[in-house]
């Protein structure tokens, strides 16, 4: 059975959009978005995953939210803006059940070159910026 209302197209992987009313909103995503994934992501073929650029999330976040995406074009450039402030500073942001972005020192150590593996090269040490994801995002990657 099929609701009327706005149809909301996740990503050009997808083989069916999802159709929501109005009056449910923001739930329908939440709830309908799992049904259009694999049972195990983990089980599909490469060809199949596609990269999303701000662009295609700028598209798709004004698509189904009726925003311009101007508009959504100004929240992620300031989101993305004060992670990136966040991090420089060496705070760490958490999202729950998204996950956690922090920095990190990654000690020195030393490499060898393929092409020449007698002369040892000294890989030094340098902050990184680590993603652990939460409980939601490994539960749905796993």
């Amino acid at each position: 059975m099929r609701a009327r209302g706005v149809k909301v197209g996740l990503s050009s992987s997808f083989d069916s959009q999802i159709e929501c009313s109005p009056i449910e909103g923001d739930k329908c995503l939440s709830e309908n978005y799992t049904e259009h994934l694999p049972k195990k992501p983990n089980e599909r073929r490469s060809s199949e995953m596609a990269t999303v650029t701000k662009k295609k999330l700028i598209q798709t976040i004004s698509q189904s939210k009726g925003l311009h995406p101007n508009d959504v074009r100004n929240v992620i450039q300031a989101f993305l803006d004060a992670m990136t402030d966040s991090l420089s500073q060496g705070d760490r942001l958490e999202f729950r059940d998204f996950g956690v972005f922090e920095v990190v020192e990654r000690k020195q150590k030393i490499g060898r070159n393929p092409k020449n593996a007698a002369i040892p090269i000294i890989i030094p040490a340098r902050k990184a910026v680590k993603f652990t994801p939460g409980k939601k995002m490994r539960k749905l990657i796993e």
